[in-house]
Parts: C-alpha cells; sequence; structure tokens
C-alpha cells in the first residue's frame, strides 16, 4: 500500500509491479523468522508482534518522512533525529493522513485478540530445521527478488541513481540495511582518509575552476552582503499572475518580479536548487562552501559539528575585513545551526531568543518574515561595515496554510491540494516583507552600499504534487512526466548591485553550488586558491553541467534521468540517441558523477583538514558564542568609537528603526480594515 499510495516510485510496467509485491515478502519473512528459534512459546509471540511492530515503524516513519521530503530516511538521518526534531511539531502532525491507521490495524488487533485470548498459543514446539527451513526459504525468495531487479536494471547496487531505486527492486527493509552498510562504509573512509585523498580534489578543482569575467570581477568590492533567503521559492512565481474565482489577475510577487527584471540586477533563469533531505541547510551547505551537501542525511546535523571547513564567513573577514551575521527567527539548534555555524565562522547568530516571538506573529518554523526582518534591523544597524549577513525567512514553508482565504489579502488557489492552494498567498506575504526590507535599506543609507542575493533554497511544491499544480503553469495532469519535474527544481538566483546599470536576465545554466564562486568574484576576491567545486556563472568558461544531489542531470540541450534522455527544447523522450547525442551526454555525466563524488570525498573524509594552500587561518567554534550578541556589537562600537563604521554610528548614535515601516495587508490592499492597523507584528494576518 505505502509503494503505491504514498511513495512515488515510477512503476512502469507489469514485471515492476511483480517486483513490488515480492520484495516486502521476502524480507519480512526472514525477520519474522526470527521469532521461529525462541523456544518459549509466550516470548516467541512476543518477539514476532515487536518485530512486526518494528518494521511498521520503519515503513510508517519513512511514508511521514516521504510526505514531506520525498525521501526516504537513511541511517544518518535517524541518528541526527534529536537535533531537527526540536524545530518540526505541529509540521509533522500535518504529514497523518485518516487512512494512516491502516498501517497499523493489524499489529492493533493481533495485540487485542492475544491479550484477551481469542488467539491461543501454539505450545507445539518448532523444530530447528522447521525454522531453518523457513529462513532459507526467505533468502531463496531474496535472491530471486534480486535476479529479477538486476534483469529489469542491471548494476543496480552498483550505479544506483536515486535511493527510489533500491525502494522500487529490493525494499524498504533491505534499503535501510544497504544504506546501513554505506553510511559504515563512509565512516570507515573519514576514518582512513589522509592527505592523499586530498589530491585528486585539488587536480579536479584545478581542471575544473573556470577565469572570471573581467567585466564583472570587482563590481561589489568593498560592499556589504546580504543573501536573503527565499523559502521555498521556485522559478515559475517570478512574473506568475493567479486567477481568482472570477478571472481576475494577481500578481503574486511584484516587487520580486520588479528586481529580477531591474537593470541593477543580474538574473538567472535556469538555475537550479540541488538540496538533497537537508533541504535548506543544504542550500546553505552550498553558499558558504560550494560543495554538496551529503548523499545520506543532512551535512548540517551529521558533520557540520565535526568537519572543517573554509567558508564564505571565514573567507571574507580574512581577506576584506568583513564582520558576518545569520538572522533567522526559528530555535539556533534546529539543522544544528548553533554549532555549524560557528564551524563555518559566523561572528554572530540572531536566533528565535533574539526575537519577540509569540502565537500571534509565528507558526511552527518561527518568526513570521514581516515581524522578523522589521526586529532584525536593531541588530543589523549595529554591524560594523563591511558585513556578511543572511536572512533566512521562514513563512513561505510547508503547508502554507498560515493564512485562510481572505485572510492575506491575496486569493487562495483552487486545486485539490491545500498545500499548493496556499502556497501563492504566503509567497505574496514574502513578496512584501522584502519590498519592506528594502525600503528600510535605501532610507537608512545601506542600500547603495550593498550587494543583495536572493536565492531559493528549495522546492515548494513536492514532485508528488506537482500533477496538482500542472494546469496552473500551462500543463497537462495526464502528461505530466518526470522532465516536467525535473524543470520545476529551478529556484531564482539574483545579484542585485545597486548602481550598476548593465545588469540583465541571463539564460547561464548553473546551480547553488555556483553562487560563492561568482559572489567572491563579483567581490573582487580571487576564488582560484579555495577548494570550491561551482564555477563562476558570469565567466564565459562556464560547462553549465547543473548535477542533481540524486544524479539526475541537467545541460543547456539535455535533462537526464537515470538512463532517460529528454531534449530540454521539446520536452522529448529520446529513446534512441545518435552516436553525438550519446557522446554529449556521457561526457555530461561524467562530469556531474564526477562533481559529486569529489564533494563526497571531501566531506566524508573531512578533506579539508590537510588543505593549507588557500593561506586561512583555522576557524576555532570554540571562539565562537552566540549569547548577547547585541551587548557585543555596541562594545566594538564603543571601542572604535568614531572610527565605528556601522549604520547606527553612521546616523550620530541613533536607532534607524524609525525608518523601518511596515504595513498590514488590510494597509496594502485598501480594505476597511486599514485604519485598525499598526503593524504587521499585530495583524490579523499574522496572527493567522
Amino acid at each position: 500500500m505505502a509503494y503505491l499510495v504514498d511513495f512515488n516510485l515510477g512503476i512502469e510496467s507489469p514485471f515492476q509491479y511483480f517486483i513490488l509485491f515480492l520484495s516486502p515478502i521476502a524480507t519480512t519473512v526472514f525477520l519474522f523468522s526470527a521469532a521461529l528459534y525462541v523456544k518459549n512459546p509466550k516470548r516467541a509471540y512476543t518477539a514476532l508482534i515487536i518485530i512486526s511492530a518494528l518494521t511498521t515503524l520503519l515503513l510508517f516513519s519513512n511514508v511521514i518522512y516521504y510526505r514531506e521530503f520525498t525521501d526516504f530516511i537513511t541511517v544518518n538521518t535517524m541518528l541526527g533525529a534529536g537535533k531537527v526534531s526540536s524545530g518540526l511539531g505541529e509540521s509533522a502532525l500535518r504529514m497523518f493522513r485518516p487512512y494512516d491507521v491502516l498501517y497499523w490495524i493489524d499489529l492493533i488487533i493481533l495485540s487485542l485478540l492475544l491479550i484477551f485470548k481469542k488467539i491461543k498459543l501454539d505450545e507445539r514446539p518448532i523444530k530447528a530445521r522447521t525454522a531453518l527451513a523457513i529462513t532459507c526459504f526467505s533468502v531463496f525468495l531474496f535472491s530471486a527478488n534480486l535476479t529479477l531487479a538486476e534483469m529489469d536494471r542491471p548494476e543496480l547496487l552498483k550505479r544506483t541513481f536515486s535511493r527510489d531505486h533500491i525502494v522500487k527492486y529490493l525494499g524498504m527493509n533491505v534499503f535501510t540495511v544497504y544504506d546501513g552498510v554505506q553510511t559504515y562504509n563512509a565512516n570507515q573512509r573519514r576514518a582512513q582518509a589522509s592527505e592523499n585523498d586530498l589530491v585528486d580534489v585539488q587536480n579536479y578543482v584545478k581542471d575544473h575552476q573556470t577565469e572570471p569575467n573581467k567585466d564583472m570581477f570587482g563590481v561589489a568590492k568593498g560592499k556589504n552582503v546580504i543573501y536573503i533567503h527565499l523559502e521555498s521559492f521556485q522559478q515559475f512565481l517570478v512574473d506568475y499572475k493567479l486567477k481568482d474565482e472570477n478571472g481576475v489577475e494577481h500578481e503574486v510577487t511584484p516587487f520580486i518580479n520588479s528586481l529580477y527584471h531591474s537593470n541593477e540586477t543580474f538574473s538567472f533563469s535556469n538555475a537550479f536548487h540541488q538540496v538533497g533531505s537537508g533541504k535548506t541547510s543544504d542550500a546553505e551547505t552550498m553558499l558558504e562552501n560550494s560543495f554538496f551537501g551529503l548523499g545520506q542525511g543532512p551535512l548540517f546535523t551529521q558533520l557540520g559539528d565535526k568537519n572543517t571547513f573554509q567558508a564564505a564567513p571565514a573567507i571574507l573577514e580574512q581577506e576584506a575585513g568583513y564582520t558576518s551575521a545569520v538572522f533567522h527567527g526559528n530555535g539556533g539548534a534546529f539543522w544544528n545551526r548553533n554549532e555549524t555555524y560557528k564551524h563555518l565562522g559566523y561572528n554572530y547568530f540572531f536566533d528565535a531568543s533574539y526575537y519577540d516571538v509569540n502565537e500571534n506573529n509565528s507558526f511552527q518554523y518561527g518568526l513570521h518574515d514581516k515581524p522578523f526582518m522589521e526586529q532584525s534591523v536593531k541588530y543589523l544597524e549595529h554591524m560594523q561595515q563591511p558585513f556578511y549577513s543572511k536572512f533566512i525567512a521562514v513563512t513561505n514553508h510547508y503547508p502554507y496554510s498560515q493564512f485562510k482565504d481572505g485572510d492575506a489579502g491575496f486569493p487562495l488557489a483552487k486545486t485539490p491540494d491545500p498545500t499548493i492552494n496556499g502556497y501563492f498567498a504566503t509567497a505574496n506575504y514574502l513578496d512584501k516583507a522584502v519590498e519592506e526590507f528594502f525600503n528600510y535599506l535605501k532610507k537608512s543609507g545601506l542600500y547603495e552600499n550593498s550587494i543583495i542575493v536572493m536565492y531559493g533554497d528549495h522546492y515548494g511544491i513536492s514532485n508528488s504534487r506537482n500533477k496538482y499544480l500542472a494546469e496552473l503553469v500551462g500543463k497537462s495532469k495526464d502528461d505530466w512526466n518526470d522532465f516536467d519535474d525535473a524543470q520545476m527544481q529551478r529556484v531564482p538566483v539574483m545579484f542585485h548591485v545597486p548602481g550598476q546599470n548593465k545588469g540583465k536576465i541571463s539564460d547561464t545554466y548553473g546551480g547553488q553550488i555556483d553562487i560563492l564562486p561568482t559572489l567572491l568574484h563579483l567581490l573582487g576576491v580571487d576564488s582560484s586558491k579555495y577548494i570550491q567545486l561551482g564555477q563562476d556563472l558570469f565567466s564565459k568558461g562556464n560547462d553549465q553541467v547543473v548535477a542533481f544531489r540524486n544524479g539526475t542531470f541537467v545541460t543547456p540541450k539535455y535533462t537526464v534521468i537515470g538512463q532517460s534522455v529528454y531534449l530540454n527544447e521539446t520536452g522529448e523522450l529520446l529513446e534512441t540517441l545518435t552516436d553525438d547525442q550519446a557522446s554529449e551526454v556521457e561526457i555530461a555525466r561524467d562530469k556531474a558523477s564526477t562533481q559529486l563524488n569529489m564533494s563526497d570525498a571531501l566531506t566524508n573524509g573531512d578533506l579539508l583538514r590537510f588543505y593549507t594552500e588557500s593561506g586561512l587561518e583555522p576557524v576555532k567554534p570554540e571562539d565562537y558564542d552566540y549569547k548577547n550578541g547585541l551587548e557585543k556589537l555596541e562594545a566594538i562600537e564603543k571601542e572604535k568609537g568614531n572610527k565605528s563604521t556601522s549604520v547606527y554610528s553612521k546616523h550620530g548614535n541613533k536607532s534607524t528603526q524609525d525608518m523601518y515601516e511596515t504595513k498590514t495587508y488590510q494597509e496594502y490592499y485598501g480594505t476597511e480594515d486599514s485604519k485598525n492597523s499598526t503593524n504587521s507584528s499585530s495583524s490579523e494576518a499574522d496572527k493567522k
């Protein structure tokens, strides 16, 4: 039931349906047979119930996880569960469905029947050879399963394009064991890694790096860096207009659209997210380091507080005197940020403890964007310039139910999926929050001296829901396929440089792994001495091969998913490739897989601990303490006196908080309630 109802495994033939039916039987019989070796009847029955409960728990946990991440739980994810659970809560409850009781009904009924002795214990002992025979029979079934799987997908375990394939052909139990073996091997590789392992990575980086574009190098030199994290924001939202029930079109993100088309913005229409199960944290991993998250589990939670990094905050601090800070209205322990940021070299981290967060202005993922941006000013204005900062917005986050119809001042879509219906309203809310923040930057004087980088971190609508989205984006639900899913992974990447007039929309293909070298070159910092796996998006030598964490890759000409090759221009599945096409695809496949392999070698082996050629002083996490951040900033201002470069100091030691103007939705849309509203922190929209 789970394979067919909750997982999207891409079943393509009756043969695959048969394998799907066979795989759970083989492993379940093997596990259940263990109870037959227990001689005491009561203990044997108890053992069987426990084994059944554990296998059900494993399956059901994956069902819930898949509904959010469109992925399966790995051993690393299990080991790091405690580090991310503090940020979940209500969102996890929203993953449940009424029919989920069917996953547990057998255990409930059987347990009750045993307790009330409606099922009587069979006291007859099981012979050892009978138990062994059943175990052997399960091994035979699994061997048959594996043989059939290899017939349909040769080298299944050697060339794993995605975790879906393992579950599809061998089942959930085998996937968990296989992943456990892979995880153990990865840990062993890290323990055994040496400086010699770094050589291949260095050679790859040397061959892969490209010369910066001379016209773009240093155009933002010395400017503040302001990252605005556009939560769950997909590229299709740019310029999108949603029709309400009366056929009236509503522009979803008018302000972000204006930035996207501005001649002060360098925008990329073919930028893709490249995250894995770490989602937001994986996007941060790439932005800060220019290498991928882990193939199994989030890097932030598994290695963030262990590995050595040479990340953007440390690079800019040591090379150009930047102060760095992250602003986020959620708990610091979520995704293990409070520890990982120390290893990345962030000077300050203003988490939920620094904000007025209450039930009227927040939801399960933290403070809503408008009060978040507004409250962040009290800390931002005290930072010494130039600074490197990141603002992590959250309102446009699943389940997109923060607003009811009419509350947001923006219509909800009308599809069978409430997640999709609310997505446009929360995106519109994010747009208004960004606009207000930009207005503050201009009034405070920060705008002209900053480069503002906006990026979407990952998909907002998962692949399993895309068919309900199809008609809203001009596609047919019945014709929607894997190619369409891949195209929907585009996210905005925009470099807004006030004072420039050569901004444009580029059709260069790239990914989040390319953002750091691009930014460093805009700031006039040479990236060639650092271990970075991405390429400058402005470089004329960019090879434009975009690797996804699951093995899919995209080029300007092709989208390749497993062994399926689609022509981007038409979306056509190429059944037979010409020699030239086959050669182009294999060259691109090698580039994509090599980049992923180099990233995994770098992270799993913690190879940056051996790299000294950058000249960077190692980051010492123990030197960072994220308590009393405002007091520390104010002490620096006092110490520097007239030499302080903070906005607060530049305004004659007066706060700029009054320059921040925020409106409710009623005020934006001119409703009768506007006279009763003052700011977003107290608006009815934010309360809901």
